[in-house]
């Protein structure tokens, strides 16, 4: 089963997504997208981090997303990725904030292609980002963008789909 659950910044997405993979009764992998480029960022992920089980396997990969999903996408196991608006920014852009457009490219057919066949148990969080205004500049446009289309195939694939707002879940399919 494939779980797709969306949310705003601090909407608890990323709390309820554990919980639901503790509910699972499974061995859980979390599989972490988030690089530390600052200290801000090191320390969100630190309380990431401390926030769950220390008995969770963690796989950091910010790139190779789909590899990871299929190398441990088996029956016995729950595998939660933590999130995805995430590892759209480390394959959309490079570090000085340059398209990359053939990893993009190829790393998302490589995500479609894995979710269309998985059988296993996945839930994977990702940012709502379009409820907002419209960016000034191209590029946070280009961003939002590619997000929400991400988001919409993703939930295309997905067996459940639920949106996190303050908190509270709500079902969308």
């Amino acid at each position: 089963m494939i779980e797709l659950v969306l949310g705003g910044a601090r909407s608890g997405k990323s709390r309820y997504a554990e919980q639901q993979a503790i509910n699972s009764t499974k061995k859980v992998v979390y599989i972490a997208t988030a690089e530390a480029g600052d200290a801000e960022m090191k320390a969100r992920i630190q309380l990431h981090q401390q926030s769950r089980p220390q008995h969770w396997q963690t796989i950091e990969e910010p790139i190779q997303l789909a590899k990871i999903i299929d190398e441990y996408g088996q029956q016995e196991l729950c595998l939660l990725v933590d999130c995805l608006t995430l590892w759209l920014s480390n394959i959309l852009f490079d570090k000085t904030g340059k398209l990359q457009q053939p990893i993009f490219d190829s790393e998302t057919e490589a995500l479609f292609k894995v979710l269309s066949g998985f059988s296993g148990q996945l839930i994977m969080v990702s940012n709502e980002l379009g409820l907002g205004v419209v960016a000034m500049d191209k590029m946070t446009r280009r961003f939002v963008d590619e997000a929400g289309l991400l988001n919409q195939q993703v939930a295309s694939l997905s067996d459940r789909v639920v949106l996190l707002t303050a908190g509270l879940p709500q079902v969308l399919k």
